[in-house]
């Protein structure tokens, strides 16, 4: 098979989620918007939902179709987006809960839907989505006779602990929500490593889940082995790739793989990035092209039949640092073309 070969292991998401589960104060809920942040929502819920995991988060409505489909009627989907226009017939049939935003939202929602479940969104000072503390006072009387299922806000700098942000967001969502007769919700993976100030009534981790920064004691998640398709000797002098980016200052044993940007590889990690055989090192030579990479393998030895690039010995955020961008991206980025094979859950 010419595929490169992603590995998930859905058993270390599991541990990932008990392990953050087990530092918050009340409910744990999992965030599986963005397929699962690239892993496939259905199979990461399903194996949170066996775990015990009872509340799910996705980005926007539609993600939800796939979702119920794989863990049923009874757990609660949450929908960070709110109520779109267009969404009431979805909501009703997949028995989402949208989480309001605005007074337009509240007001769509109630007249579309008013007698169904909704939650509430709060800006605490990330200024990105939710109701701001004037619109949230306005309306609170009215939405919390109608017992909102969570009223939530979200921090901006969970991933920096001694940021200032993380208090001052913590006091402006106090301020609003203190003494309210609804679930609360503040932390997602950075904010419960915070500590139990920001955990309220309901936790929702989301990267930690997959292995990535902040949550520097997580399982590692993926595997990514790339075949060889052929290897060559390039002399002193001579250049590989586009744009004669490397030149060989010596015999130089170069394998070629099948994976390149179309397959999430990012272009940026271009003559940085080490890829893996056996514990053994070996560098990408030259430039990241659409299907193809070209690494430096030992000169001795048979040649290898793949090279790891994600593995035991670098992980997600390894590759995030060496492209100048977070492992949230890297994830959301792995490509269709992989052979996937899910192990446990």
């Amino acid at each position: 098979m010419t595929a490169a070969h992603l590995t998930i292991h859905l058993d270390a998401i599991v541990d990932n989620w008990s392990a953050l589960a087990s530092r918050s104060s009340g409910e744990t809920a999992a965030v599986v918007k963005a397929d699962g942040y690239g892993l496939d929502s259905g199979r990461v819920a399903a194996a949170l939902r066996r775990a015990g995991a009872r509340q799910f988060f996705v980005a926007v409505a539609e993600e939800a179709i796939k979702l119920r489909s794989a863990i049923g009627p009874e757990p609660q989907i949450n929908v960070f987006s709110g109520h779109m226009a267009g969404d009431a017939a979805l909501i009703q049939r997949l028995n989402l809960v949208p989480m309001l935003n605005s007074r337009e939202q509240v007001e769509r929602h109630l007249q579309a839907l008013p007698d169904h479940p909704f939650g509430v969104q709060l800006d605490s000072g990330m200024n990105r989505l939710g109701m701001e503390p004037a619109e949230w006072h306005a309306l609170a009387p009215d939405l919390l006779a109608r017992k909102p299922t969570l009223v939530m806000s979200h921090l901006a700098c969970a991933d920096e602990p001694d940021h200032p942000m993380n208090a001052q967001q913590l006091q402006a969502f106090r301020k609003m929500v203190d003494g309210i007769d609804a679930p609360r919700s503040l932390a997602a993976t950075g904010g419960i490593l915070l500590g139990p100030d920001y955990h309220f009534e309901l936790t929702r981790p989301g990267i930690g889940l997959y292995g990535g920064f902040p949550f520097t004691d997580a399982t590692p998640v993926v595997r990514l082995d790339i075949p060889v398709i052929q290897t060559r000797i390039v002399e002193a002098g001579e250049t590989v790739g586009y744009g004669n980016s490397w030149t060989a200052t010596a015999p130089t044993r170069i394998a070629t793989i099948a994976a390149g940007y179309a397959d999430g590889i990012l272009r940026a990690l271009s003559s940085k990035v080490t890829l893996w055989h056996n514990g053994t090192p070996c560098p990408l030579r030259g430039r990241v092209s659409m299907d193809l990479l070209t690494v430096e393998v030992p000169l001795d030895g048979p040649a290898p039949e793949h090279l790891t690039l994600l593995g035991p010995d670098q992980g997600v955020d390894v590759l995030a640092d060496l492209a100048d961008t977070i492992g949230y991206e890297i994830l959301t980025s792995l490509g269709h073309r992989y052979g996937r094979t899910y192990i446990g859950g």
